[in-house]
């Protein structure tokens, strides 16, 4: 009997910890569909600063009570990661505009549907939650107090990213324009974030940017901060991401496509509400400690215009032909169209 006791009080006691936890984890998995019933969509398994949302939206139950379940695959190297969904072998993804427009230009069948992160533009907003930090290592560049004093190493730059056509080869060059630093002097290393922070310390590399959730690693390491997004002037297109999928898979399931853009949109909103509880998910998420998480876009609709000093880089540099990718082309707003009346009838409810 008294074993049954402390069996209830331990149940009641974990559940008073969920509830505490916003009293989302109950009251949406309450009124999720069986999983038997929800549409399935894959994508991959995500260690990095993207996670955020996705890990919101599965572990809160946003995506259940949309009627879609998340399947994940495993990691998927970056490079890999358009092919993977013009295989067929994940059906959804998060990328910057300049990494789609180059996939599209090169042929692939993709579309964004939602956007995801965004740079704050918001005075009010925490300076921690901008979309990148550069940092050099003052025991190696003593005389690197800003991002303009690059230009005094001599020789190569080297400088860490994930991948290229991203985010910081194309904000880092923004920067090197507006300071005067050749383009060629940059030496691209890639490599995750969390192992930038180790390659800065050692001496791998002369800079290296990374994300929210590493931003305090760089700052345990003794790193020195000299530029983050909002010195290159693109306001909120410095943090802009698409969530893409197939053409095809939005032809053929634009409902469920519809769905997984309210879930995420809901998940984004959370996060930016919640940034402690969002921290603590992307932390479990990751497996490692993290200080800080993106912020997002809070809005099914999508603003074109944000997309465009990201098409126009690709096209002055000639890495895309000009007029081949469009701000328009980029995306849909067919998915917005369907949310606009899912929302409009909810409402009437």
């Amino acid at each position: 009997m008294i074993g049954n006791k402390r069996r209830v009080v331990a149940v009641l006691a974990g559940l008073a910890v969920l509830a505490g936890f916003g009293g989302l984890v109950l009251q949406h998995e309450a009124q999720a569909k069986p999983e038997k019933d929800l549409f399935v969509i894959k994508t991959w398994t995500r260690k990095d600063c993207s996670v955020t949302p996705w890990t919101v939206a599965d572990r809160l139950g946003f995506l259940a009570e949309e009627g879609i379940r998340l399947e994940y695959t495993g990691e998927t190297q970056p490079a890999l990661q358009i092919p993977s969904i013009l295989r067929g072998n994940n059906d959804v993804g998060t990328f910057h505009p300049n990494t789609i427009a180059v996939a599209k230009a090169g042929g692939a069948q993709v579309t964004g549907v939602l956007q995801g992160g965004l740079e704050p533009t918001d005075p009010k907003i925490p300076e921690k939650l901008r979309h990148m930090f550069w940092y050099v290592n003052p025991q190696k560049h003593r005389e690197i107090k800003r991002f303009s004093d690059l230009k005094k190493i001599p020789g190569k730059i080297k400088i860490s990213t994930i991948t290229k056509n991203v985010c910081a080869d194309f904000e880092t060059n923004l920067l090197a324009d507006k300071y005067g630093i050749p383009r060629s002097k940059f030496e691209w290393v890639t490599m995750p974030d969390v192992q930038a922070i180790q390659a800065l310390k050692q001496g791998l590399v002369d800079i290296s940017e990374v994300h929210p959730p590493f931003y305090k690693g760089m700052h345990d390491a003794g790193a020195h901060k000299v530029a983050d997004t909002f010195e290159t002037g693109l306001g909120a297109s410095a943090g802009l991401t698409y969530y893409i999928f197939r053409d095809d898979f939005i032809r053929k399931h634009p409902q469920q496509v519809a769905a997984f853009t309210r879930a995420m949109t809901k998940a984004q909103r959370w996060a930016n509400a919640n940034p402690l509880k969002a921290q603590k998910l992307t932390e479990e998420a990751i497996g490692v400690p993290v200080t800080g998480n993106h912020w997002y876009s809070e809005v099914t609709r999508i603003d074109e215009k944000l997309s465009a000093p990201w098409i126009r880089d690709l096209e002055t540099n000639r890495v895309i032909p000009k007029g081949k990718v469009t701000t328009a082309n980029l995306v849909t707003h067919d998915i917005e169209k369907i949310n606009l009346q899912v929302l409009a009838e909810r409402s009437k409810k």
